[in-house]
Protein backbone atom coordinates (compact mmCIF):
# COMPACT_ATOMS: atom_id res chain seq x y z
CA UNK A 1 0.00 0.00 0.00
CA UNK A 2 2.82 2.18 0.88
CA UNK A 3 4.83 1.75 -2.66
CA UNK A 4 1.60 2.23 -4.57
CA UNK A 5 0.76 5.46 -2.53
CA UNK A 6 4.15 6.71 -3.44
CA UNK A 7 3.51 6.22 -7.00
CA UNK A 8 0.03 8.12 -7.29
CA UNK A 9 1.95 10.72 -5.19
CA UNK A 10 4.97 10.74 -7.73
CA UNK A 11 2.38 10.89 -11.02
CA UNK A 12 0.18 13.48 -9.39
CA UNK A 13 3.22 15.54 -8.69
CA UNK A 14 5.19 15.03 -11.96
CA UNK A 15 2.22 16.21 -13.71
CA UNK A 16 1.54 19.11 -11.64
CA UNK A 17 5.37 20.03 -11.99
CA UNK A 18 5.18 19.70 -16.15
CA UNK A 19 1.90 21.78 -16.40
CA UNK A 20 3.37 24.52 -14.54
CA UNK A 21 7.03 24.54 -16.65
CA UNK A 22 3.84 25.04 -19.52
CA UNK A 23 2.29 27.83 -17.85
CA UNK A 24 -0.55 26.09 -17.06
CA UNK A 25 -2.38 25.47 -13.80
CA UNK A 26 -4.57 22.37 -13.12
CA UNK A 27 -8.33 22.99 -12.26
CA UNK A 28 -11.87 22.21 -12.65
CA UNK A 29 -13.49 26.20 -12.38
CA UNK A 30 -14.02 25.45 -16.73
CA UNK A 31 -17.17 23.35 -15.86
CA UNK A 32 -19.17 26.55 -14.70
CA UNK A 33 -18.48 28.46 -17.98
CA UNK A 34 -20.62 28.39 -21.20
CA UNK A 35 -20.41 25.28 -22.99
CA UNK A 36 -21.37 27.01 -26.46
CA UNK A 37 -22.59 23.81 -28.10
CA UNK A 38 -26.63 22.04 -28.31
CA UNK A 39 -26.83 18.17 -27.33
CA UNK A 40 -29.74 16.69 -29.29
CA UNK A 41 -31.37 14.62 -26.45
CA UNK A 42 -31.01 15.65 -22.96
CA UNK A 43 -33.71 14.80 -20.83
CA UNK A 44 -33.11 18.11 -18.76
CA UNK A 45 -33.34 21.23 -19.50
CA UNK A 46 -29.97 22.15 -21.33
CA UNK A 47 -29.08 25.07 -24.06
CA UNK A 48 -26.12 26.13 -25.91
CA UNK A 49 -25.77 28.69 -23.42
CA UNK A 50 -25.48 26.39 -20.08
CA UNK A 51 -22.18 25.30 -18.50
CA UNK A 52 -20.00 22.43 -19.08
CA UNK A 53 -21.77 20.96 -15.46
CA UNK A 54 -24.50 20.93 -17.14
CA UNK A 55 -23.22 19.19 -20.08
CA UNK A 56 -21.88 16.60 -18.41
CA UNK A 57 -25.16 16.23 -16.53
CA UNK A 58 -27.02 15.54 -19.32
CA UNK A 59 -23.71 13.23 -20.65
CA UNK A 60 -24.33 11.44 -17.77
CA UNK A 61 -27.95 10.98 -17.54
CA UNK A 62 -28.22 9.82 -21.57
CA UNK A 63 -24.96 7.36 -20.16
CA UNK A 64 -27.13 5.96 -17.71
CA UNK A 65 -30.43 5.69 -19.82
CA UNK A 66 -28.66 3.77 -22.62
CA UNK A 67 -26.72 1.41 -20.04
CA UNK A 68 -30.13 0.63 -18.17
CA UNK A 69 -32.20 -0.08 -21.23
CA UNK A 70 -29.82 -1.84 -23.35
CA UNK A 71 -29.30 -4.06 -19.31
CA UNK A 72 -33.50 -4.80 -19.73
CA UNK A 73 -33.22 -5.82 -23.45
CA UNK A 74 -29.98 -7.74 -22.80
CA UNK A 75 -31.55 -9.77 -19.71
CA UNK A 76 -34.65 -10.19 -21.47
CA UNK A 77 -32.83 -11.55 -24.48
CA UNK A 78 -30.55 -13.47 -22.81
CA UNK A 79 -32.99 -16.27 -20.47
CA UNK A 80 -35.13 -16.49 -23.73
CA UNK A 81 -32.07 -17.35 -26.20
CA UNK A 82 -30.38 -19.18 -22.97
CA UNK A 83 -33.80 -21.44 -22.81
CA UNK A 84 -34.22 -21.88 -26.15
CA UNK A 85 -31.54 -22.92 -27.00
CA UNK A 86 -31.83 -26.48 -24.87
CA UNK A 87 -35.13 -26.80 -26.41
CA UNK A 88 -36.30 -30.51 -27.31
CA UNK A 89 -37.25 -28.53 -30.60
CA UNK A 90 -34.48 -29.24 -33.22
CA UNK A 91 -35.45 -26.09 -35.65
CA UNK A 92 -35.78 -23.53 -32.33
CA UNK A 93 -32.69 -25.11 -30.76
CA UNK A 94 -30.33 -24.44 -33.79
CA UNK A 95 -31.71 -21.13 -34.83
CA UNK A 96 -30.78 -19.98 -31.39
CA UNK A 97 -27.46 -21.67 -32.12
CA UNK A 98 -26.61 -19.77 -35.15
CA UNK A 99 -28.19 -16.25 -33.02
CA UNK A 100 -25.57 -16.85 -30.46
CA UNK A 101 -22.48 -17.73 -32.46
CA UNK A 102 -23.20 -15.22 -35.17
CA UNK A 103 -23.84 -12.26 -32.50
CA UNK A 104 -21.17 -12.52 -30.63
CA UNK A 105 -18.64 -13.18 -33.30
CA UNK A 106 -19.14 -9.72 -34.58
CA UNK A 107 -17.22 -6.41 -33.04
CA UNK A 108 -19.95 -5.12 -31.22
CA UNK A 109 -19.13 -1.90 -33.01
CA UNK A 110 -19.75 -2.94 -36.47
CA UNK A 111 -23.57 -4.52 -34.75
CA UNK A 112 -24.23 -0.45 -33.58
CA UNK A 113 -23.08 1.22 -37.25
CA UNK A 114 -25.86 -1.94 -38.83
CA UNK A 115 -28.68 -1.23 -36.64
CA UNK A 116 -27.98 2.63 -37.16
CA UNK A 117 -27.62 2.10 -40.97
CA UNK A 118 -30.72 0.23 -41.05
CA UNK A 119 -32.67 2.86 -39.35
CA UNK A 120 -31.31 5.53 -40.61
CA UNK A 121 -31.87 3.49 -44.32
CA UNK A 122 -35.16 1.98 -44.16
CA UNK A 123 -37.45 4.16 -42.20
CA UNK A 124 -39.26 6.46 -44.41
CA UNK A 125 -39.01 10.37 -43.83
CA UNK A 126 -40.98 12.11 -41.57
CA UNK A 127 -43.61 13.06 -44.58
CA UNK A 128 -44.05 9.61 -45.18
CA UNK A 129 -43.59 8.55 -41.37
CA UNK A 130 -45.61 4.71 -40.53
CA UNK A 131 -48.40 5.21 -37.55
CA UNK A 132 -49.08 2.92 -35.26
CA UNK A 133 -52.55 3.91 -34.42
CA UNK A 134 -52.08 7.85 -35.16
CA UNK A 135 -50.56 8.02 -32.25
CA UNK A 136 -47.18 7.08 -32.30
CA UNK A 137 -44.57 7.56 -35.31
CA UNK A 138 -41.51 5.91 -36.71
CA UNK A 139 -39.72 7.72 -38.97
CA UNK A 140 -35.77 8.12 -39.78
CA UNK A 141 -35.52 11.46 -37.31
CA UNK A 142 -36.54 9.36 -34.68
CA UNK A 143 -39.60 7.55 -33.39
CA UNK A 144 -42.26 9.81 -31.88
CA UNK A 145 -44.20 8.61 -29.07
CA UNK A 146 -47.28 10.00 -26.58
CA UNK A 147 -45.65 12.49 -23.64
CA UNK A 148 -47.32 11.59 -20.63
CA UNK A 149 -48.06 14.83 -18.89
CA UNK A 150 -47.99 15.10 -15.20
CA UNK A 151 -50.55 17.35 -12.96
CA UNK A 152 -49.45 18.20 -9.27
CA UNK A 153 -51.88 15.93 -8.15
CA UNK A 154 -50.28 12.85 -9.85
CA UNK A 155 -47.81 12.66 -6.78
CA UNK A 156 -50.36 10.70 -4.71
CA UNK A 157 -50.42 8.08 -7.48
CA UNK A 158 -47.04 8.10 -7.29
CA UNK A 159 -47.05 7.55 -3.30
CA UNK A 160 -49.93 4.78 -3.85
CA UNK A 161 -47.93 2.82 -6.13
CA UNK A 162 -44.90 2.37 -3.62
CA UNK A 163 -47.33 1.92 -1.01
CA UNK A 164 -48.98 -0.67 -3.25
CA UNK A 165 -45.44 -2.63 -4.03
CA UNK A 166 -44.94 -2.74 -0.58
CA UNK A 167 -48.14 -4.13 0.65
CA UNK A 168 -47.32 -6.45 -2.33
CA UNK A 169 -43.50 -7.39 -0.62
CA UNK A 170 -45.19 -7.40 2.66
CA UNK A 171 -47.95 -10.06 1.56
CA UNK A 172 -45.50 -12.32 -0.60
CA UNK A 173 -43.92 -12.90 2.82
CA UNK A 174 -46.01 -13.36 4.79
CA UNK A 175 -47.29 -16.12 2.49
CA UNK A 176 -44.15 -17.64 2.18
CA UNK A 177 -43.82 -17.81 5.73
CA UNK A 178 -47.29 -19.14 6.04
CA UNK A 179 -46.86 -22.10 3.44
CA UNK A 180 -43.65 -22.80 5.24
CA UNK A 181 -45.36 -23.35 8.44
CA UNK A 182 -48.69 -24.88 7.57
CA UNK A 183 -48.49 -25.79 3.74
CA UNK A 184 -51.46 -23.70 2.75
CA UNK A 185 -50.63 -21.24 -0.50
CA UNK A 186 -52.46 -18.20 -1.02
CA UNK A 187 -53.61 -16.70 -4.40
CA UNK A 188 -50.33 -14.17 -4.42
CA UNK A 189 -49.98 -13.45 -7.61
CA UNK A 190 -53.42 -12.50 -7.75
CA UNK A 191 -53.72 -10.53 -5.00
CA UNK A 192 -50.51 -8.60 -5.56
CA UNK A 193 -51.84 -8.06 -9.22
CA UNK A 194 -54.73 -6.30 -7.54
CA UNK A 195 -53.13 -4.52 -5.13
CA UNK A 196 -50.36 -3.09 -7.39
CA UNK A 197 -53.11 -2.34 -10.59
CA UNK A 198 -56.47 -1.68 -8.52
CA UNK A 199 -55.37 0.54 -5.93
CA UNK A 200 -53.29 3.39 -8.27
CA UNK A 201 -56.14 2.95 -10.68
CA UNK A 202 -58.64 4.02 -7.89
CA UNK A 203 -56.25 6.44 -6.77
CA UNK A 204 -56.17 8.21 -9.94
CA UNK A 205 -59.56 8.65 -10.72
CA UNK A 206 -60.10 9.66 -7.08
CA UNK A 207 -57.71 12.21 -7.94
CA UNK A 208 -60.00 13.83 -10.78
CA UNK A 209 -57.14 11.55 -13.36
CA UNK A 210 -54.33 14.22 -12.94
CA UNK A 211 -52.95 13.26 -16.33
CA UNK A 212 -53.02 14.40 -20.06
CA UNK A 213 -50.72 12.61 -23.37
CA UNK A 214 -49.11 15.32 -25.47
CA UNK A 215 -49.85 13.97 -29.28
CA UNK A 216 -46.72 14.08 -31.77
CA UNK A 217 -48.00 15.99 -34.63
CA UNK A 218 -46.67 17.13 -37.85
CA UNK A 219 -46.13 20.52 -38.73
CA UNK A 220 -43.59 22.09 -41.20
CA UNK A 221 -40.81 19.46 -42.05
CA UNK A 222 -41.04 17.12 -38.56
CA UNK A 223 -43.07 16.05 -36.10
CA UNK A 224 -44.02 18.27 -32.55
CA UNK A 225 -44.85 17.35 -29.57
CA UNK A 226 -44.67 14.25 -27.32
CA UNK A 227 -41.76 12.12 -26.70
CA UNK A 228 -38.99 11.63 -29.57
CA UNK A 229 -36.63 8.25 -29.23
CA UNK A 230 -33.89 9.79 -31.49
CA UNK A 231 -32.17 6.85 -33.60
CA UNK A 232 -28.72 6.91 -32.50
CA UNK A 233 -30.42 5.63 -29.03
CA UNK A 234 -32.40 3.16 -30.29
CA UNK A 235 -29.72 1.96 -32.99
CA UNK A 236 -27.14 1.89 -29.57
CA UNK A 237 -29.79 0.64 -27.17
CA UNK A 238 -30.87 -3.18 -29.91
CA UNK A 239 -27.18 -3.21 -30.30
CA UNK A 240 -25.80 -3.50 -27.13
CA UNK A 241 -28.82 -5.54 -25.98
CA UNK A 242 -28.93 -7.97 -28.79
CA UNK A 243 -24.85 -8.48 -28.44
CA UNK A 244 -24.57 -8.34 -24.98
CA UNK A 245 -27.79 -11.04 -24.62
CA UNK A 246 -26.12 -13.31 -27.07
CA UNK A 247 -23.34 -13.62 -24.24
CA UNK A 248 -25.82 -13.77 -21.46
CA UNK A 249 -27.45 -16.69 -22.90
CA UNK A 250 -24.72 -18.87 -23.05
CA UNK A 251 -24.19 -18.51 -19.26
CA UNK A 252 -27.66 -19.04 -18.51
CA UNK A 253 -27.23 -22.30 -20.79
CA UNK A 254 -24.19 -23.22 -18.52
CA UNK A 255 -25.84 -22.10 -15.21
CA UNK A 256 -29.24 -24.45 -16.35
CA UNK A 257 -26.52 -27.34 -17.18
CA UNK A 258 -25.09 -27.01 -13.96
CA UNK A 259 -28.32 -28.26 -12.14
CA UNK A 260 -28.25 -31.79 -11.73
CA UNK A 261 -30.64 -33.34 -14.39
CA UNK A 262 -31.81 -35.47 -10.97
CA UNK A 263 -33.93 -32.21 -9.86
CA UNK A 264 -36.04 -32.48 -12.85
CA UNK A 265 -36.55 -35.84 -12.98
CA UNK A 266 -38.24 -35.44 -9.06
CA UNK A 267 -40.46 -32.38 -9.83
CA UNK A 268 -41.60 -34.52 -12.67
CA UNK A 269 -42.24 -37.15 -10.12
CA UNK A 270 -44.43 -34.79 -7.95
CA UNK A 271 -46.29 -33.75 -10.86
CA UNK A 272 -45.15 -30.26 -11.71
CA UNK A 273 -45.06 -29.32 -15.57
CA UNK A 274 -42.77 -28.54 -17.08
CA UNK A 275 -42.47 -24.59 -17.17
CA UNK A 276 -43.52 -24.41 -13.69
CA UNK A 277 -40.13 -26.47 -13.35
CA UNK A 278 -38.54 -24.20 -15.24
CA UNK A 279 -39.47 -21.09 -13.57
CA UNK A 280 -39.86 -23.37 -9.32
CA UNK A 281 -37.10 -25.84 -9.21
CA UNK A 282 -34.13 -25.16 -11.85
CA UNK A 283 -33.75 -21.58 -12.33
CA UNK A 284 -33.71 -20.37 -8.84
CA UNK A 285 -30.40 -22.96 -8.63
CA UNK A 286 -29.21 -21.90 -11.50
CA UNK A 287 -29.29 -17.97 -10.70
CA UNK A 288 -26.46 -18.78 -8.35
CA UNK A 289 -24.46 -19.81 -11.14
CA UNK A 290 -25.45 -17.47 -13.63
CA UNK A 291 -25.23 -13.93 -11.69
CA UNK A 292 -21.45 -13.55 -11.04
CA UNK A 293 -20.46 -13.70 -14.42
CA UNK A 294 -23.52 -11.82 -15.92
CA UNK A 295 -22.38 -9.16 -13.27
CA UNK A 296 -19.28 -9.09 -15.82
CA UNK A 297 -21.26 -8.59 -18.89
CA UNK A 298 -23.44 -5.78 -17.13
CA UNK A 299 -20.16 -3.96 -16.57
CA UNK A 300 -19.16 -4.66 -20.51
CA UNK A 301 -22.52 -3.53 -21.85
CA UNK A 302 -22.07 0.07 -19.49
CA UNK A 303 -18.43 0.55 -20.83
CA UNK A 304 -19.49 -0.88 -24.62
CA UNK A 305 -21.64 2.15 -24.74
CA UNK A 306 -18.64 4.66 -24.78
CA UNK A 307 -18.58 3.60 -28.49
CA UNK A 308 -21.65 6.15 -29.08
CA UNK A 309 -19.67 8.78 -30.41
CA UNK A 310 -19.40 6.27 -33.59
CA UNK A 311 -23.31 7.36 -33.99
CA UNK A 312 -23.25 10.87 -32.34
CA UNK A 313 -25.51 9.93 -29.63
CA UNK A 314 -24.18 12.42 -26.81
CA UNK A 315 -22.85 10.15 -23.61
CA UNK A 316 -20.49 11.36 -21.52
CA UNK A 317 -17.44 10.48 -23.84
CA UNK A 318 -19.32 12.57 -26.47
CA UNK A 319 -19.83 15.60 -23.82
CA UNK A 320 -16.94 16.12 -21.41
CA UNK A 321 -14.89 13.75 -23.00
CA UNK A 322 -15.23 15.22 -26.31
CA UNK A 323 -16.79 18.78 -27.15
CA UNK A 324 -15.73 20.02 -23.58
CA UNK A 325 -12.25 18.93 -23.77
CA UNK A 326 -11.71 20.19 -27.43
CA UNK A 327 -12.91 23.70 -26.54
CA UNK A 328 -11.50 24.02 -23.35
CA UNK A 329 -8.22 22.46 -24.08
CA UNK A 330 -8.49 20.46 -20.04
CA UNK A 331 -7.66 17.16 -21.50
CA UNK A 332 -6.53 15.79 -18.03
CA UNK A 333 -9.19 17.30 -16.00
CA UNK A 334 -12.24 16.10 -18.47
CA UNK A 335 -10.76 12.54 -18.79
CA UNK A 336 -10.18 12.01 -14.94
CA UNK A 337 -14.00 13.10 -15.07
CA UNK A 338 -15.02 10.62 -17.78
CA UNK A 339 -12.72 8.25 -15.69
CA UNK A 340 -13.87 8.35 -12.24
CA UNK A 341 -17.81 8.76 -13.78
CA UNK A 342 -17.79 5.24 -15.32
CA UNK A 343 -15.95 3.97 -11.91
CA UNK A 344 -19.00 5.29 -9.88
CA UNK A 345 -21.94 3.56 -12.80
CA UNK A 346 -19.17 0.31 -12.68
CA UNK A 347 -19.09 -0.23 -8.99
CA UNK A 348 -22.74 0.57 -8.51
CA UNK A 349 -23.63 -1.93 -10.40
CA UNK A 350 -21.31 -4.40 -9.05
CA UNK A 351 -22.70 -3.72 -5.64
CA UNK A 352 -25.99 -4.06 -6.20
CA UNK A 353 -25.71 -7.40 -8.39
CA UNK A 354 -23.26 -8.45 -5.29
CA UNK A 355 -26.04 -7.83 -2.75
CA UNK A 356 -28.31 -9.52 -5.02
CA UNK A 357 -26.01 -12.42 -5.29
CA UNK A 358 -25.82 -12.97 -1.11
CA UNK A 359 -29.61 -12.80 -1.06
CA UNK A 360 -29.79 -15.61 -3.11
CA UNK A 361 -26.92 -17.87 -2.17
CA UNK A 362 -27.40 -21.10 -0.17
CA UNK A 363 -27.19 -20.21 3.32
CA UNK A 364 -25.22 -23.06 5.32
CA UNK A 365 -26.16 -24.86 8.14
Amino acid sequence: MVVVLTLIGFFIRNTLSNLELLGREAGYGFLFTPSNYDINQHLIEYSSRSTHLRATMVGIINTGLVAFCGIVLATIVGFVAGVARLSSNFLISKIVYVFVEFTRNVPVLLWILLWHGVIVHSLPHPKQALSVLDQAFLTSRGFYIPKPLFEPAFWFVFISIFIAIAGAVWFTRFSRTKQEQTGERNPVVLVNTGLIVIVPLAVFWISGTPLTIEIPAFKGFNFQGGLVLTPEFVALTLALGVYTGAFIAEIVRAGILAVSHGQTEASYALGLKQNWTMRLVILPQALRVIIPPMISQYLNLTKNSSLAIAVGYMDIVATIGGISLNQTGRALECMSIVLTIYLCISLSISAFMNWYNKRIALVER
